[in-house]
C-alpha cells in the first residue's frame, strides 16, 4: 500500500508536455479560470491565464473532498 507522500509524488512525476487541458463549458469564453487534466490517480489544476507558472496536483480523494466542500458552501 502507497503511503499518501508517494502518491503525490507519483502524480508529480508524470509528464505533462502533451496533456490535455480543459476548463469548464461555462467559462470557455473567458480567460480567467482553471483548466484540469486527469492523471492516474488524481488530477492537475493550473491557472489558464498563467499556464507556464506551473500547475498543482491532487490525488482523487484530495480531489473529492473538495468539490465536496464546494457543493457543501464551506469555500
Amino acid at each position: 500500500m502507497s503511503t499518501a507522500p508517494d502518491r503525490k509524488d507519483d502524480l508529480y512525476a508524470h509528464d505533462l508536455t502533451d496533456a490535455t487541458w480543459r476548463k469548464s463549458p461555462l467559462s470557455q469564453e473567458q480567460q480567467d479560470c482553471v483548466e484540469l487534466t486527469d492523471l492516474p490517480g488524481g488530477v492537475a489544476v493550473r491557472d489558464s491565464k498563467n499556464p507556464d507558472r506551473g500547475e498543482l496536483r491532487y490525488t482523487d480523494a484530495e480531489w473529492s473532498a473538495f468539490k465536496k466542500a464546494i457543493v457543501q458552501g464551506l469555500i
